[in-house]
């Protein structure tokens, strides 16, 4: 043997040693220059070799050339099958290798488990796990870290569609049919539908099987009378009839026993079985495992942590998450793109959304997760608090990361900026995206209709419908918002029946709701209680107290009486039906039976909540409760409100004390509508803020007759705009008037 020889054959038995992707090819050309006619074990190991380097097309050339494929060469095939997204391939190749007599070895199944995850078919996964015993590889460390990703990755795909069994239709049965074309083919075809298709190899002429028949679709399977049954606490298999099928396990309890019983745990092992119950809801179950694997001396590894994290967000337990937060700091997990996803996720659901922000800006670089968890997580919460600043600061992140062209972020961005009460910006981001989907078009929608403008909201669901973009459920709930909040009944009626009638969609919930809201609020109670009572479905106490509060707007106490028996058969400890009534009774003097109405909340343990109004100022969210004297400026804000006062009344205004709910006074009812947080707020805005700046403030519920009239004239001695966001929609205050034109 001549020293080139000895040289190839040294390079063959240490792979290590090739580093790059032309360093392997230059080996298999010297191995072609020495022998034309390779041996098939040469082949094999360039096999692996090219494997390593993902190099799909030249694997198929060489695999194909094997006349009786090795097991080294038939798990390098499925493996790179695997790795390049062929997961149907993969699999095939996996049954040909059974069919053909090879025994695959521990190095096989990740690779074949890792495609039935891919493919969402617990089922085959099932099966395999079923060889996997039968060849007595379930001791494995790999092959067991597999089947536990498997089995918590697909437990939700498997309890939606029922499947929550254990090994059927076992591949090693199937190797047993040497009719290939039907044996592959009746395979292939099941995965079809799941996987959607195959991927495509036109275009470099290769396919999966010459002798695949997909006319035979499914066929096979269904016919084999034999399905195998693991039963997971022993790994011994029972063969039983299909009509004699035992109780199945989950397969989340297969992921518990797969990891009870393998003699050696890594970390991997325990991210997967930490993962598979935080993933499925057991919250306990994985923090009492994380704490079994510190005991066993393994340290958490950025994986366990964001797994964990999500744990401490679904409970708003901030506490923990930053205790966890200080551990990744502190060990240098801060600047993993999974931690930094899971905490900026973890922050904004505990509403934490500066925070949240902070840790964003702080990832030294940013990926398609990390800006999903803003968008998802972060934009929302701004939405939800009016933290402008926060949504602005976000929008810079979003411009200087080239993503405001992407329609979903630019759809977020519309709805978030609406939410905050600034509609010119949400419209300007909306005319200018290159192109609207179904999100886009009802945030814009749903935006002019909770700013009230009715006819910008219908002018754009007509675009839209002119556009061949079909209205969905949620499209509808916009149109008849902005209809209510304009009393268009009229056009309301016309886009109910378009919506049943064009586009086959029955009503729910939230369509009854908003055209019960709008027949209240044009005082045609009698016609929303008949329009309630025939819904196709029950009403829930929420619909109903939708004409509870249109009764006491109204001043119909007899049909309140009514609505409210019907509240009470629903919800017994409704809330805001007890609270109305008492309203109701207190607005008619009929104060024994206001009172009789408190008496039965507090008997039943039932709480108001209080009323309370917020507002930003220079980057902080500051609160204030009715009669709040709490804030630490509430001097200047009582004085400031003594000023204001004395101005409006030289400019007309009369306090209208019809809604304070009390047996007292005229001059205390007057002093508690002075009192009541949303003027609060925006005293301190006014006091807090440049000259000319406008001013936002949020409420919890809806603003009240007095103060409407009152910030109409505070608007107009300040000349300041002033936006207020109650429970329903926005008011925009300017020069005296409102937008809403008295009619919310």
């Amino acid at each position: 043997m001549s020293s080139t020889q000895t040289h190839l054959r040294t390079l063959l038995k240490r792979l290590q040693n090739i580093k790059t992707e032309s360093q392997a090819r230059q080996l298999h050309a010297q191995i072609l220059k020495i022998h034309p006619r390779s041996r098939s074990d040469d082949i094999s190991t360039i096999l692996s070799l090219y494997t390593n380097f993902n190099l799909l097309p030249d694997s198929i050339f060489l695999f194909k050339s094997l006349r009786s494929p090795s097991v080294l060469a038939w798990k390098s095939i499925i493996r790179c099958y695997t790795k390049s997204g062929f997961f149907l391939e993969s699999l095939t190749s996996f049954i040909q290798m059974r069919a053909s007599g090879r025994c695959p070895d521990e190095n096989v199944f990740p690779s074949v488990l890792k495609s039935c995850v891919f493919l969402r078919d617990l089922r085959l996964g099932e099966s395999v796990h079923g060889c996997i015993i039968r060849l007595g590889m379930d001791f494995d460390l790999y092959t067991g870290n597999a089947l536990m990703n498997m089995y918590s990755k697909l437990q939700i795909l498997g309890a939606s569609r029922g499947q929550r069994g254990c090994a059927s239709k076992m591949f090693d049965e199937m190797a047993q049919r040497r009719q290939n074309g039907d044996f592959t083919g009746s395979f292939v075809s099941r995965n079809i539908n799941a996987s959607g298709s195959s991927k495509d190899l036109d275009n470099e002429n290769f396919s999966v099987d010459q002798n695949v028949n997909l006319s035979k679709l499914g066929d096979s399977l269904s016919r084999m009378d034999v399905n195998k049954k693991i039963d997971h606490s022993s790994g011994r298999r029972n063969v039983v009839s299909n009509g004699e099928r035992d109780e199945r396990i989950s397969p989340l309890d297969a992921v518990s026993k797969v990891f009870e019983m393998m003699p050696e745990k890594d970390i991997v092992s325990w991210n997967t079985v930490i993962a598979g119950n935080a993933q499925n809801g057991l919250y306990e179950q994985a923090l009492q495992m994380v704490r079994k694997m510190g005991n066993d001396g393994l340290k958490p590894d950025s994986y366990t942590l964001s797994s964990v994290l999500p744990i401490f967000a679904e409970y708003v337990d901030v506490i923990k998450g930053k205790e966890i937060h200080g551990y990744t700091i502190r060990h240098g997990f801060d600047a993993d793109l999974f931690i930094g996803s899971s905490l900026i996720d973890m922050y904004a659901n505990c509403t934490m959304v500066e925070d949240s922000c902070r840790v964003f800006s702080l990832l030294p670089q940013r990926d398609d997760i990390s800006w999903n968890s803003v968008i998802a997580g972060v934009m929302p919460a701004c939405a939800h608090l009016t933290t402008l600043h926060l949504g602005k600061q976000l929008h810079g992140y979003i411009i200087r990361g080239g993503f405001d062209d992407n329609v979903f972020i630019a759809s977020s961005l519309v709805d978030m900026y609406s939410k905050c009460g600034n509609i010119r910006i949400a419209r300007w981001i909306f005319d200018h995206m290159q192109q609207h989907d179904m999100v886009s078009w009802t945030a814009i929608i749903m935006g002019h209709a909770l700013h009230g403008h009715a006819r910008d909201a219908i002018s754009l669901f007509k675009q839209m419908e002119m556009q061949g973009v079909k209205p969905n459920y949620v499209s509808f709930i916009a149109v008849f918002t902005a209809c209510s909040h304009a009393g268009f009944t009229d056009e309301a009626w016309k886009y109910f029946k378009i919506m049943t009638q064009n586009y086959g969609i029955a009503p729910g919930l939230e369509h009854y709701a908003a055209m019960a809201d709008l027949l209240g609020r044009a005082g045609k109670l009698e016609e929303a209680f008949e329009f309630i009572s025939s819904m196709h479905i029950r009403p829930t106490g929420s619909i109903w107290s939708t004409l509870l509060s249109a009764c006491r707007v109204h001043k119909n106490i007899e049909l309140a009486e009514k609505v409210a028996k019907k509240i009470f058969d629903v919800d017994p400890e409704n809330v805001g039906a007890h609270v109305l009534m008492s309203n109701i009774y207190a607005t008619a003097q009929r104060w024994k039976e206001a009172e009789k109405m408190r008496t039965s909340m507090r008997k039943k343990g039932i709480i108001k909540a209080p009323a309370c109004s917020w507002i930003e100022v220079k980057n902080k969210v500051h609160t204030f409760m009715s009669g709040d004297k709490s804030h630490p400026s509430h001097d200047r804000i009582n004085e400031s409100l003594k000023d204001l006062l004395e101005q409006m009344e030289q400019e007309g205004y009369v306090p209208d004390t019809s809604e304070v709910y009390r047996d007292i006074e005229e001059e205390q009812k007057k002093y508690l509508l002075f009192g009541h947080s949303e003027r609060l707020a925006i005293a301190f805005g006014i006091i807090s803020t440049p000259t000319g700046m406008t001013i936002r403030v949020t409420k919890n519920i809806r603003v009240c007759v007095d103060c409407h009239t009152a910030i109409k004239f505070i608007s107009k001695i300040v000349r300041r705009e002033i936006i207020v966001r109650d429970n329903s929609r926005f008011h925009h205050f300017k020069d005296g008037n409102c937008s809403c034109g008295d009619y919310w």
